[in-house]
């Protein structure tokens, strides 16, 4: 059970550290005289997103063997990687 709840945190943790969505929060914050509320703002969001990650995922895997699931979402991950890199995204 603790080693589930440690690899979510840490997987989430570093997949957050500097992508676009903590780069908006930061200038977000930057920019407000309400810090609090921006955190708490941000903090909702990635909070619902990670809900609608492990319904759907829960969901998806009933009826798609892991396998597919794997092979799909890393492909994605290259396909997305190649547009960032040649400006497409």
């Amino acid at each position: 059970m603790w080693k589930t709840l440690f690899t979510a945190f840490l997987l989430v943790f570093l997949a957050e550290l500097g992508d676009k969505t903590q780069l908006s929060t930061m200038l977000l914050a930057s920019k407000s005289d309400y810090i609090w509320l921006v955190f708490a703002g941000s903090s909702i969001a990635l909070v619902l997103s990670a809900l609608i990650g492990v319904l759907l995922g829960t969901t998806i895997n009933k009826y798609i063997p892991t396998l597919y699931i794997q092979v799909g979402s890393g492909a994605a991950f290259i396909l997305v990687g190649i547009l960032l890199l040649f400006g497409k995204l």
